[in-house]
């Protein structure tokens, strides 16, 4: 209740209770107090006293003048609480006002997008989502600070969430907001392992180099024969390839800032598929591009975009899939949607936490660059690379333009 509600009550109670005493409190007019407070109470203002008979005119012009501004002050709060609520639903944080008994009394639209369900009625939903969400949205108290992280159908999410406490009419509340730090968390560990990579390959550089060089010089004498010039060879050659090694690995440090340029996303798609296909052919996999929405337009750097696209695609053919589709959307928030689906072998569970770290691979001759540098990319361009699924039926990788 609003400190104006407050005062026009006192302010009714006072007019009503003068009135009273001037008509000698007639029992038609007590009537008519008791029911007009009882339709407050109710906030029902649907009523109008008659003001055509003399007699009680003013009375009734009185209270009906009562219930005009209590109406106004109804009709200007129910005014502040949509544009409240169309502000709310424009924030990039998740807000959400749940009730001792754990149901949902408000949610905003980005609440919804980032714990990934239609409606949000009730605390106990989560349930479907993640247990130890559930657990959290149950717990946390005024003042708190926690994180979670769970799986949707965007992929694996990492929220902050604090809560407030609060009173709504004679209901006690907890006011919970959070937001998605996923990327920055992702970005954290990507920053750890450029800085790790930095010094070891400073290190091996600095150390192997020499090495290779002087094992090469001596390789030139003509009296280095034997063994000991087999010992050479194995050392130059061994030298080499770690340099080799290295300089690949450099690759994840060395990601050029993006040349934007607008295209129509439908163009890249078709080239992507077209220069797959010689190794789609051999395994017989089938290539698709379903645009969801009509004339996609992508604002970003042509070149590191295919990169990222081949290496999905050729990760599906390594996968063994017969189907590959390639789908482009836009959804509510104007944010442009890549999906990279196929039917192929899928991803274990554990495999799924560490796919985009660097290093890491299940494939004997892979180097374990490619995801973890194409996520790179993605996040220089304000986007966002992550493995959606990956099931017995299809693996999804969604690229998110921002």
């Amino acid at each position: 209740m609003t400190t104006i509600t407050v005062i026009l009550i006192v302010l009714a109670a006072i007019v009503i209770s003068s009135a009273i005493t001037s008509f000698v409190t007639s029992r038609k007019m007590r009537a008519k107090v008791t029911y007009m407070l009882d339709a407050l109470e109710d906030k029902e203002l649907n009523f109008r006293f008659d003001e055509r008979r003399l007699r009680g005119r003013k009375f009734n012009k009185t209270l009906n003048r009562l219930r005009s501004i209590f109406d106004k002050e109804r009709r200007e709060i129910i005014e502040q609480e949509k544009y409240f609520g169309l502000m709310l639903d424009h924030v990039k944080t998740g807000v959400v006002v749940v009730e001792d008994s754990g149901r949902v009394n408000y949610c905003n639209k980005t609440a919804l997008e980032l714990l990934g369900v239609a409606t949000f009625g009730h605390i106990r939903q989560l349930r479907s989502v993640s247990d130890s969400l559930y657990e959290i949205f149950q717990s946390i108290t005024d003042g708190v600070e926690e994180r979670a992280s769970y799986y949707n159908e965007s992929g694996k999410m990492t929220i902050a969430l604090t809560a407030s406490a609060a009173t709504i009419g004679k209901d006690h509340v907890r006011v919970i907001a959070f937001n998605d730090i996923s990327n920055e968390i992702a970005e954290n560990e990507q920053e750890s392992w450029s800085k790790l990579i930095r010094v070891l390959t400073h290190e091996i550089m600095n150390t192997v180099t020499p090495i290779a060089s002087l094992s090469e010089t001596l390789l030139n004498f003509e009296d280095v024969d034997g063994e000991v010039r087999n010992g050479l060879n194995t050392i130059s050659q061994s030298s080499r390839g770690l340099i080799k090694f290295v300089d690949t690995y450099r690759n994840l440090t060395r990601v050029a800032m993006p040349s934007k340029k607008a295209f129509y996303f439908r163009e890249l798609a078709e080239r992507v598929i077209s220069l797959t296909r010689e190794q789609a052919v051999i395994t017989g996999t089938v290539c698709t591009y379903v645009e969801k929405s009509e004339d996609v337009l992508l604002y970003a750097d042509e070149g590191q975009i295919t990169q990222i696209l081949i290496n999905l695609v050729k990760n599906a053919v390594q996968a063994e899939a017969k189907n590959i589709e390639i789908t482009a959307e836009i959804n509510l928030s104007e944010h442009i949607i890549i999906n990279v689906i196929n039917d192929g072998l899928p991803i274990s569970k554990e495999s799924q936490e560490e796919i985009f770290i660097p290093f890491f691979t299940t494939k004997q001759d892979g180097t374990g660059i490619g995801l973890s540098l194409s996520r790179q990319i993605m996040r220089l361009r304000n986007g966002s690379l992550k493995l959606t699924k990956s099931d017995a039926q299809s693996t999804v990788f969604t690229l998110i333009f921002r």
